[in-house]
């Protein structure tokens, strides 16, 4: 493990810190409490060096062709033997980044299943904690015209799944935070697209999502990612102020 260094505001060295002090107090807290750096799984280590002009070029064995399952849990020894050697304290992920999809529901909730345990017991080994877990509807095609949004019942109940599944899993893990993020919460035109049931459609979604927290006793704060453009040209969680509009039409002002 990388022992923290004490700050040097004069160092050179780019990978030192000049002013972060994780005991120092500041405005009644510690540095290390308001500034809680993590490692996120889909970058490190989900993708292949792909880009839009040529097919991925990292060689790595967890990737290699093999049983889905082992092939994540080799993923997961990597990723803690990561964390641990650069001291970072949390880890963050999306469901599908730390377990395989399956071909059906069934095998996506027993992967998930056998996973959390497996970062249960790396988190216990290690020390390193969990700052939020998020559920990925966004990549798989189903998502295509949105998760809460989209029109097909069974897409909204399969997203539904996913988020109940990462909640229980995040909370589980002890994560301090659980993450909504709508890429595919949007519209293209306008021509085939009914703006209020839409939002109205998300907005019970979200209830949804709160009365489960409340549900299982996660205490950690449900967060919000607003994201303009990315990937859709019109998305419902554009920006902060289009959020909080949102928030205060659907739960009063509250």
């Amino acid at each position: 493990m990388i022992a923290f260094a004490l700050p040097d505001p004069k160092t050179d060295n780019p990978l030192a810190f000049r002013h972060y002090n994780p005991d120092e107090i500041v405005l009644g807290k510690r540095m290390t409490d308001h500034l809680r750096f993590a490692a996120c799984y889909w970058h490190n280590f989900c993708w292949n060096g792909a880009d839009m002009f040529g097919a991925g070029s990292f060689e790595r064995p967890w990737q290699a062709a093999g049983d889905a399952l082992e092939m994540a849990k080799r993923k997961a020894d990597v990723a803690f033997e990561f964390f641990y050697k650069l001291n970072v304290p949390y880890y963050c992920f999306h469901d599908v980044d730390v377990s395989p999809e399956g071909a059906s529901l069934k095998e996506y909730l027993h992967n998930f299943a056998v996973m959390t345990e497996v970062l249960a017991e790396k988190q216990q080994q290690t020390g390193v904690k969990l700052l939020w877990g998020t559920a990925n509807c966004f990549t798989h095609p189903r998502y295509g015209a949105g998760a809460a949004t989209n029109p097909d019942p069974e897409v909204f109940a399969w997203a539904a799944t996913q988020v109940v599944t990462a909640m229980n899993a995040t909370h589980q893990l002890g994560g301090e935070n659980y993450v909504l993020w709508g890429g595919r919460e949007g519209y293209e035109s306008l021509l085939n697209t009914d703006l209020r049931q839409e939002r109205e459609q998300i907005g019970r979604f979200l209830q949804m999502v709160v009365e489960h927290k409340h549900k299982i006793g996660f205490g950690g704060t449900l967060l919000i990612e607003p994201k303009p453009q990315e990937p859709t040209k019109h998305q419902y969680d554009y920006d902060v102020a289009t959020v909080y509009g949102f928030l205060k039409q659907f739960w009063s002002g509250k």
